[in-house]
């Protein structure tokens, strides 16, 4: 009905059940109208027609379908010697650029693919006299509407352009009309057909459980008469999980979806045709236009979207005249949806039976033999399988590591074993030669092996090298130094200066020895803090001065200052001829870097305190606001308490009890980073202290 329209060169919406050759329908009139250099040799054309620019135009949804629409247009136009190239994605773009430099006449394509090549000006469309867009409700889609009008946009606006599809909705036709002029609805239905599903199809319907499926699913493959099975499935994992299943169970099955590799479908697809795999499951993508032969049952694994994708997937069976048999399983969860695809269709299984794999009646419809277990007997295992099939080096693109099927790049050759000659080694303790001798030790030989060197004249043998203390023996280190500092006798020196330190040996140190390192204990007896407690105001009684021992505290791990205070004690000691009880016989050791300011600052006081004795400062807080002299008189009461550690009161009010006492002498200038509200307090003058 198509080929006197389509031939005349009008626009032309195509709509026909599955199976009903809707591919010679547009073919047929496409190669008729392309000019090739036969029709040059036989007069129907002008040298100046022929160009080595594609002339017609075919798009298609998918790889699959492209990849068969191209092997028809072959051999459609063999005798004519028409040159036909696929151009879709997942494959390498180098020999499909190489086949349009040596010139094409039709080009069959996906849209990615196709946008591809044109943005890098390799595929030229401006001299294309004919569109045609195979299955055209799934290509003007939302999904691949932008795609298509980019493709429109570049196609010259004088052309002529078909549009094919089983199922072509009103939304779609009117669509389909913005890009046509005047196009011709041929829609070819027979008379005698009901419904929109073909008549030769046998359908079923089963409500079954998901944990139920794959056992009926392998009864149901067993049964009389079936020949090639295609099972699809919604979702990718549930396809690859299928197939993995049935191939345990004996079945010799070959799975085709979005995430294998385009090798590994094209060599299942291969393999499902040549017979060598007899079960394919897959998902809508193989659903669009494919065609096997000998295809007897089609089995919906899951519930189909909508009525379209059902009328699409039962559509690979029953092709041309055949018969088939097609198998819907529902899940309770499904029951809305699947009712209404049955709606849409008017068919008549609103309620599907409740059927699982033990069921009388799954036998008798199916035509099951009796006693047909869900694992395939070894004796049936006859096919070759999907290993037997080769793999073509497509040289893939984006490919997501390696799958099964994929594939492989030839392996390199193995590469030589490397000669590495031994190399000859001594054992050596002490920085002498240790003779070979215990269990799993390689001797050297005898040559190899030089004399140790006798000892000159007059000359000790070397001494051994000290190993460095590690974690492990850094417990004993204490005791050690402690053994090798021994006490000495008081020394008593006034005049002279302190002696240098003595130098000691260097020790190497490491972040994480010095903090497994404990402090090493000194051998200095505790020295009496001199503590003098002052006159109180008015008085001339001098100041009595009382000395509480000091319990030795263990020096610390890193005080940089400590000794420094130390040396500055014992030098005011010197000066004032008071000599310490029993002064260490160890020297000082030098000061460190880093010093506390607290440390420094209890050093001077502590010198300033030897020579001239003044009077303790009260302790205040920020809370208390006492006047100056009722803290000194009870200061003269109390005990004298050690000064705080940071306060910064504390100079000010030493300096107004300095001023308010005018027999004791000026006090030394505070620290130098004393606070701003300190230095502020000490320049008021404190009040003068009553008479008595």
């Amino acid at each position: 009905m198509t080929l006197p329209v389509a031939l005349a060169g009008n626009d032309v919406i195509g709509q026909a059940k599955t199976g009903t050759g809707k591919t010679l329908g547009f073919g047929l009139p496409l190669l008729e109208r392309i000019t090739v250099p036969a029709d040059v040799e036989a007069g129907r054309a002008t040298p100046e027609q022929l160009t080595d620019a594609p002339q017609a135009l075919v798009v298609v949804p998918t790889r699959e379908l492209c990849q068969q629409v191209t092997n028809d247009l072959l051999t459609a136009g063999k005798v004519r010697a028409v040159r036909v190239v696929a151009i879709y994605g997942g494959r390498a773009y180098e020999p499909q650029v190489e086949a349009l430099k040596k010139g094409v006449d039709v080009v069959v394509g996906t849209p990615g693919r196709l946008l591809d090549l044109s943005g890098q000006r390799k595929l030229d469309l401006k001299h294309v006299r004919t569109l045609v867009l195979d299955e055209a409700d799934e290509m003007l889609d939302l999904g691949f509407l932008p795609d298509v009008e980019k493709i429109m946009a570049m196609l010259p606006a004088k052309r002529q352009t078909m549009l094919f599809s089983a199922t072509m909705p009103g939304a779609v036709i009117s669509l389909a009309r913005r890009y046509m002029s005047q196009p011709t609805h041929i829609r070819a239905t027979a008379p005698d057909d009901e419904g929109a599903t073909v008549a030769n199809i046998t359908q079923h319907i089963f409500r079954a459980h998901s944990l139920d499926k794959p056992e009926l699913v392998a009864r149901v493959l067993q049964a009389e008469g079936r020949g090639l099975a295609m099972i699809f499935c919604r979702t990718k994992r549930t396809a690859a999980d299928v197939a993995e299943q049935l191939e345990k169970r004996g079945f010799a099955a070959g799975a085709v979806h979005g995430d294998l590799g385009q090798g590994a479908r094209e060599q299942a697809l291969r393999a499902f045709r040549n017979g060598k795999v007899d079960v394919l499951v897959c998902t809508d993508v193989a659903a669009r236009g494919i065609d096997v032969e000998g295809v007897t049952h089609v089995i919906n694994y899951q519930t189909p979207e909508d009525e379209k994708t059902y009328l699409h997937r039962i559509g690979r069976t029953g092709r041309a005249g055949a018969s088939g048999t097609a198998i819907t399983l529902v899940d309770w969860d499904d029951i809305p949806r699947w009712q209404l695809i049955n709606k849409a269709l008017e068919l008549p299984f609103n309620e599907p039976e409740e059927t699982y794999s033990t069921s009388p009646h799954l036998y008798e419809l199916l035509g099951i033999p009796e006693g047909t277990k869900g694992i395939l007997p070894r004796a049936e295992r006859t096919r070759a399988g999907l290993d037997a099939e080769a793999v073509e080096d497509l040289g893939e693109t984006g490919s997501r590591g390696p799958r099964r099927g994929r594939s492989q790049a030839p392996a390199a050759e193995p590469r030589p074993a490397r000669t590495r000659t031994p190399r000859q080694r001594r054992r050596t303790r002490g920085g002498e030669t240790v003779a070979p001798g215990g269990a799993g030790e390689t001797a050297a030989p005898a040559s190899a092996i030089p004399a140790p060197a006798e000892p000159v004249d007059g000359e000790a043998r070397r001494t051994p090298r000290r190993r460095r203390r590690t974690r492990a023996g850094a417990a004993a280190a204490p005791e050690t130094v402690r053994e090798s500092v021994a006490p000495a006798e008081p020394v008593a020196v006034l005049d002279p200066p302190l002696a240098p330190p003595a130098e000691k040996p260097a020790r190497r140190r490491t972040r994480k020895s010095a903090a497994a390192e404990p402090a090493v204990e000194t051998a200095e007896p505790a020295e009496p803090a001199v503590k003098t407690a002052e006159p109180a105001v008015g008085t001339a009684e001098p100041a009595v001065e009382t000395v509480e021992p000091v319990a030795p505290k263990p020096a610390r791990k890193r005080a940089p200052r400590k000794t420094a205070a130390a040396t500055a004690a014992t030098a005011t000691a010197v000066a004032t001829d008071v000599a310490p009880a029993a002064a260490p016989a160890e020297e000082a050791k030098p000061a460190r870097k880093r010093a506390p300011r607290k440390t420094a600052t209890a050093a001077a006081e502590a010198v300033v305190d030897e020579v001239q004795p003044q009077p303790a400062a009260p302790k205040r807080t920020r809370k208390t606001a006492a006047p100056a002299t009722a803290a000194t008189a009870a200061a003269t009461e109390e005990e004298p308490k050690p000064a705080r550690k940071r306060a910064p009161r504390k100079t000010a009010t030493a300096a107004a009890t300095t001023e308010a006492a005018p027999t004791e002498e000026a006090k030394p200038a505070p620290r130098k980073r004393a606070s701003r509200k300190a230095a502020t307090a000490a320049e008021i003058p404190a009040p003068a202290a009553p008479q008595q």
